[in-house]
């Protein structure tokens, strides 16, 4: 493994600053990831600031042709970069996991660079005319989480260049490496000063929220840690994006075919092993159809092996860290304690290395229950039974989040009048959690604020500026 091996070496160091990164599958020592002071990183943000003049002189046309060349970058160390973040996140080379999340790192590099701008015309009427143009902000701060360390890095990183600005990005301290890999390939095409990255723990990230020379923060992460970033921004009044803790709900309408949607619906829910912020994390179903979905997810999930992840034959792997294994631990054995009936999984092999929690399907649970109303982020799916759909839809909405959700029906016109019922930022039909780089995504209630991808996403990146004459 050449390239990995010499990419691995381009962001690791002997030095006394940094941090040993384990592989959460083996425990076996990847290698130690640099470690930025507070100076350091207000140094960081200088710098960004100083380039930032440069890169927005380069104008639309000239920064779309850079992204694609970063695109390129990222495309020629794909294998390398995919492996890197199997070893240090723990999910698996291949299904939805490490090789799709360097694919769509690509990808949306490429429709980001080439997402027309957005400027409008907002009155010609022959005596006013007022043009809307999105002008670059200066120096954004990207924080980005564990789960999908580098396409959520690419999701805030690529809107904030294309529109001009500079980006300082704090990887999360449980996946430093993929973050420091991805940005030092990135950076084979940036011009110098245009990414910096910022790597440490929370103090790093608060330094970022903190100085007045960041006017945006980007974050994607728990709620918690965005109500401190909300308070934090107020004194220099920063513009926020804020993708936050979900819970997601999906409703099985009884008209469905159990067989036909089982794998969609174990996908949604399971994907990255479940560590993902939309994925469906309750399920409601239908009394007429509940025991032969829950057959059909069991005969699914028991087919999808789960293991180390550079084992080609592998789709689900650890949990990233024992801090969320404890989590999702916790619970389960909670559910199991109050008589919920486990029909998979819920049965560790503690003795065994790795953060290994299997997959885990959980039925005749209460809906108040703690699996139920708590994000378990991991590979449990808890199923109620419900009789009433309009029970179902107050239970869906229910909870103070609401990120992402799906409705299940053969009759789509219905499924979309269920839909528009509930409260949250997405609602799928048929499917749970796919994104889209021209679709806009963003969260309600205290799922955070603000929308990605997209035109809206590069407006998001931008301060609006109205020319009126």
């Amino acid at each position: 493994m050449p390239a990995y091996d010499s990419l691995l070496a381009s962001i690791t160091t002997d030095a006394v600053s940094a941090r040993d990164v384990f592989d959460p599958a083996t425990g076996e020592l990847i290698g130690r990831a640099p470690l930025l002071t507070s100076a350091e990183a207000d140094a960081a943000v200088d710098r960004a600031a100083d380039a930032q003049a440069a890169w927005a002189a380069l104008g639309h046309e000239e920064r779309s042709a850079v992204l694609h060349r970063a695109a390129d970058a990222v495309e020629a160390q794909s294998e390398a970069l995919a492996q890197i973040l199997s070893r240090e996140q723990g999910k698996p080379l291949n299904g939805p996991n490490a090789r799709f999340e360097v694919g769509a790192c690509v990808s949306w590099l490429r429709v980001t660079a080439d997402t027309p701008t957005p400027t409008q015309v907002v009155v010609d009427d022959g005596s006013d005319y007022a043009e809307l143009h999105y002008r670059p902000i200066g120096v954004v701060g990207a924080i980005t989480p564990w789960n999908w360390p580098m396409m959520i890095a690419i999701w805030q990183i690529a809107p904030a260049l294309r529109m001009g600005n500079t980006v300082v990005a704090k990887p999360s301290e449980y996946t430093l490496l993929s973050g420091l890999a991805l940005i030092a390939v990135l950076n084979e095409a940036l011009p110098p000063g245009v990414l910096i990255a910022a790597p440490g723990d929370g103090g790093i990230g608060a330094g970022l929220v903190a100085n007045a020379a960041v006017g945006k923060i980007m974050f994607t992460g728990s709620t918690a840690t965005g109500k401190k970033i909300i308070e934090a921004s107020a004194g220099n009044v920063t513009r926020l994006t804020l993708e936050l803790g979900g819970n997601d709900a999906g409703i099985v309408l009884p008209d469905v075919d159990p067989e036909a949607i089982a794998e969609q619906l174990f996908w949604g829910a399971f994907i990255n092993t479940g560590q993902t912020c939309a994925a469906l994390k309750r399920l409601y179903v239908h009394d007429d159809v509940y025991e032969a979905v829950c057959d059909a997810l069991v005969e699914v999930a028991s087919s999808m092996p789960m293991g180390i992840g550079l084992d080609e034959a592998n789709v689900l792997g650890p949990l990233q860290n024992a801090m969320q294994f404890d989590v999702v631990d916790r619970l389960v054995e909670a559910a199991r304690r109050s008589g919920a009936r486990v029909l998979l999984g819920g049965d560790p092999k503690r003795d065994q290395p790795g953060h290994f929690y299997p997959a885990t399907l959980i039925a005749d649970i209460d809906p108040t229950n703690d699996l139920v109303v708590e994000e378990q982020f991991g590979p449990v799916l808890p199923i109620v039974r419900y009789t009433d759909l309009d029970e179902a839809i107050t239970l869906a909405n229910g909870l103070d989040v609401g990120l992402g959700a799906s409705v299940w029906s053969a009759d789509r016109d219905r499924a979309r009048d269920v839909a528009a019922r509930i409260e949250a930022g997405t609602v799928w039909i048929n499917s749970h959690g796919g994104v889209h780089p021209m679709i806009p995504f963003g969260g309600v209630k205290q799922s955070g604020y603000g929308l990605e991808f997209g035109v809206d996403g590069l407006k998001a990146a931008s301060v609006p500026q109205v020319i009126n004459g």
